[in-house]
Order: structure tokens, then sequence, then C-alpha cells
């Protein structure tokens, strides 16, 4: 199937997991904020997913695919990898589709995010190796164990669930110059992205990396999937490379407008702007995409522009540390 005719399969996908994912799954605002609209001398909205069931935007996705299992995928149960908020949102989708979740997850990964993936009644298994490894391994005991893995966003179900922001969105402000979205596996941009331009071709799709962690944009620049080294970032749910084959490349290619990289420092100034204005302690995540934006402040001088606020999920000193 070529690419074009993918993204219309999408938004059809879309559309249906609108209607079949609620009420499990809430309609978050699109907030406008008075203060960054003044400060950037543009008109700014935020999606706040961070106020979604879970903390993430990862729910949708978690909810669409878990919904369609058949009966004898649902009782033998599903894995998944994740480094936190995917994990979340599995664990409560599986408990409220009473399907049994095993989350496979780096040691690495906030603790905080574990400990509430296995409040949700999911099993958590942590191994000592980078993301990328922990998704190939829990994929690889999928198949040995005879159930379905569900990726972080190398499946057209979760990424279905994801792309169920842009249609709100668009419901909430159809007139949007620019959407800001934070790029890691390439999930949610895919769904978003497929969304926009179909409906909306005349709204930029902004992709916002980490300098740290820039695995997609890498593939991006190169035109196929890459490894690039990796440093430490406080974007941790962005953080990790990409499976090969993964079918949110293309999607990515063909749907990201423009590319924006943000430093750590850029990042940390960010989550102070939003806890500034706002009064939101957001995560590493969110922070990019606002990063970005505020890198960007000139470009978008007078336009109206969205920025998607994925996850509140981190740890209170982690926060503190970040914008002290």
């Amino acid at each position: 199937m070529s690419v074009t005719r993918q993204l219309t399969a999408i938004l059809t996908d879309c559309y249906d997991a609108h209607q079949a994912i609620r009420p499990q799954v809430a309609v978050t605002p699109l907030l406008f904020s008075p203060g960054f609209s003044k400060q950037l001398n543009s008109e700014v909205w935020f999606k706040a997913e961070h106020l979604q069931h879970t903390g993430s935007f990862k729910f949708r996705g978690a909810s669409n695919k878990l919904r369609l299992l058949d009966e004898d995928c649902r009782a033998r149960g599903v894995i998944t990898a994740s480094s936190g908020n995917h994990g979340q949102g599995m664990a409560l989708a599986g408990q409220l589709n009473d399907v049994p979740v095993t989350v496979y997850a780096s040691e690495s990964a906030s603790s905080l995010k574990l400990s509430a993936i296995r409040a949700w009644g999911a099993k958590v298994i942590t191994l000592d190796t980078d993301p990328l490894s922990v998704e190939i391994a829990a994929a690889a005991a999928a198949r040995q164990e005879g159930k379905i893995f569900v990726s972080p966003y190398n499946d057209k179900d979760v990424i279905a669930g994801q792309g169920t922001i842009a249609l709100e969105m668009l419901e909430q402000q159809p007139e949007l110059d620019a959407v800001f979205v934070a790029v890691g596996g390439g999930g949610l941009i895919s769904g978003i992205g497929a969304v926009l331009k179909n409906l909306s071709p005349h709204t930029k799709v902004i992709g916002c990396w980490p300098e740290a962690s820039p695995a997609m944009y890498a593939s991006l620049q190169a035109q196929h999937i890459v490894e690039v080294e990796e440093s430490e970032t406080l974007s941790d749910g962005t953080a990790g490379g990409l499976e090969p084959g993964s079918i949110t490349f293309p999607l990515c290619m063909q749907v990201i407008d423009e590319c924006v990289l943000v430093s750590e420092a850029e990042i940390r100034q960010a989550m102070r702007e939003i806890a500034r204005s706002e009064r939101w302690m957001i995560e590493g995540a969110e922070g990019v995409a606002v990063a970005a934006l505020l890198k960007q402040a000139s470009v978008w001088k007078g336009k109206r522009v969205a920025v998607v606020l994925c996850g509140r999920n981190i740890m209170l000193e982690k926060f503190i540390g970040a914008v002290s």
C-alpha cells in the first residue's frame, strides 16, 4: 500500500476509534494560553493530553488496540515494551478490557512510572539494556508465548488511537497554522499528521526532538532508519531507537513538514515557562514541544499554533531539579 493510501486508511481508522474509545478515553481540552500568546506575539493553544487518564496520550492507542483484539487474544493476554507512559496506558486499558498485560521496561526507566504500571495491575519485567533492545526482547517473548505484542508506536491500531487527538483539535479549533509534536518512535505524530494532512493540509506539522535523542530525526535526514548514539535526556518518553522496518518511518517522512531540535537547557526553560505561566508540572517530552515553539517564536508571529502536551508523569524531585 502506498504511503498516501496508508494516510487515508489511518484517517478512517481514527474516525472509528474516535467514536469507539468513548467514554473510556477522555476528550481533553484545547486550552488558550494568554501568557504564551502575549510572550510570543501569536495565538498559542495547548492540547492538554497531560490531563488524559494515566497522565499521557498513550492511553488512547492502548485502548484502541485492546478493543480490537478477538476473544482468544484477550484471554491469552498481551506483551508490550515501555519506558513508562505506554505501559501505564496499556495497564489501565488491560484492566478495563479484562486483558492481562505484561510490560517489559528498561531498568533505567522512571521508578514512578513503573510503580504506576504495577498499580494498574500489569506485570512488569525489567531488563538491563537500552529501550530498543527491550522492545526487541519483548516482541520475541510474545512470539514464544503465543501472545500479541503491542508496540508503543509501530502498530496501526495504536497510531489510529493517537490520531484521535487531531480529530478533537479540529473540532475544538478548526483553523490552526501549525501543531508542535514531540517525536520518539513516531506513533503520536504519525496519527496526528495523517488526520491533518487529510482534513487540514494547510496546518504545518512540526516534529520536535531533544538533541540528545534524535533517532527518528537522524533517520529522516538519512532517508532510512539509522542507529544514533544517544545521551541522557530529560525527555525520557521520547528516548530510544526505532524498530527495524517500523511503519512510522515512511509515515513521518510524509507528514512532518518541519523538524526542530532542542537542547537540554531549552527543555528545562520550557518546563519552567509552563510552570510559571500555566501552573502545570510537565515531563521532559512535553518540554521538547514547548521548547521548539519558543525556539521558533519569530517564525509563527501572528499565527495560531498548538502544542500537544503529551504527559505529566515526572518524579517531583526530577522536575524540581530540572526547573531550579
